[in-house]
């Protein structure tokens, strides 16, 4: 079994404005993804596979994909917005529980999973990539868990897994869709009104997961829920989210999640304005030694 990583590339970029994940960012034009890949590549990742939209294939074969074949073995993978509901005016899929559950077949045993458009630190890689060579059993679940205060940005608001934990174990997560910056750390709403505290050290997740294959069979089973229940209500906008597939999880008490806390900062490409950061960090952090110029050089 090769370690895998899997990148959740299919996102169109809404609020970014374009195809983020092909933006570059680094010292020699490098895009966010590459430092994510090497990370993984450096921590012992053998392969990665890509959850693209088909039409993003071209470029992400040139520019991504067969720059890191020399060094990874590389698969694609397609998850395309549903015929049925893009006649009726959805313009994308159904989130990331259905990204993932397309991977089927594609891994052999524990896998990571990553946001292609978020830099996630050095050191998380190493950690993750230590527990999947731990995994014994299924439903035997990892999480890299963030403080909130550590993943928001001030250019506007963001999406992230509020977390519940206890001994380091996962025990409840709430996916808020509306996050953001404000007064001394971050606070939430569902409404638009009504606003709630997210304190500093609160641990969210950044979709960085640990999962053994016994994982496609509960996704599998959340998007038939989903299609029957959800979907219909809200047919241009609901989505099936894996932070939410993995709560009910917890709560039928059929996986159990452990939480390794990662003290980086997270970078991400959410909006436009964020991109000179992010270009600043990779800078400091190549002319430090930390990675190659150019990366696959």
């Amino acid at each position: 079994m090769k370690k895998t990583l899997v990148i959740l590339a299919a996102g169109i970029g809404n609020r970014y404005g374009g195809a983020k994940q092909i933006t570059p960012v680094g010292p020699c034009g490098e895009k966010i993804i590459d430092f994510s890949m090497y990370d993984a590549y450096k921590a012992g990742f053998e392969k990665v596979v890509f959850i693209i939209r088909k039409s993003l294939e071209a470029d992400f074969r040139e520019v991504i994909g067969n720059p890191v074949s020399k060094f990874m073995e590389v698969d694609y993978v397609f998850q395309e917005i549903d015929e049925e509901y893009a006649a009726k005016g959805r313009n994308k899929p159904f989130g990331t529980a259905e990204a993932i559950a397309v991977c089927r077949g594609h891994v052999d045993g524990p896998f990571a999973v990553i946001n292609a458009d978020d830099y996630y630190g050095i050191h998380c890689y190493k950690l993750l990539g230590e527990c999947l060579d731990n995994m014994t059993g299924t439903g035997e679940y990892v999480m890299m868990g963030y403080h909130i205060e550590n993943t928001v940005t001030d250019k506007g608001h963001v999406s992230r897994g509020v977390c519940k934990t206890e001994n380091g174990m996962l025990v409840e997560i709430n996916e808020r869709t509306h996050i953001e910056k404000r007064g001394e750390c971050a606070e939430y709403t569902e409404d638009g009104e009504n606003w709630f505290p997210l304190p500093a050290g609160t641990p969210v997740s950044m979709n960085f997961w640990g999962f053994t294959t016994d994982i496609f069979d509960h996704l599998d089973k959340a998007l038939e829920e989903f299609k029957k229940h959800e979907l219909p209500e809200n047919p241009l906008k609901a989505e099936c989210y894996l932070p939410t597939v993995v709560g009910e999880l917890l709560t039928e008490g059929k996986a159990t999640v452990k939480v390794c806390e990662c003290p980086d900062k997270w970078y991400g490409v959410t909006y436009k304005e964020d991109t000179p950061a992010l270009i600043d960090a990779l800078a400091a952090l190549t002319a430090e030694g930390k990675y190659p110029s150019p990366i696959w050089g």
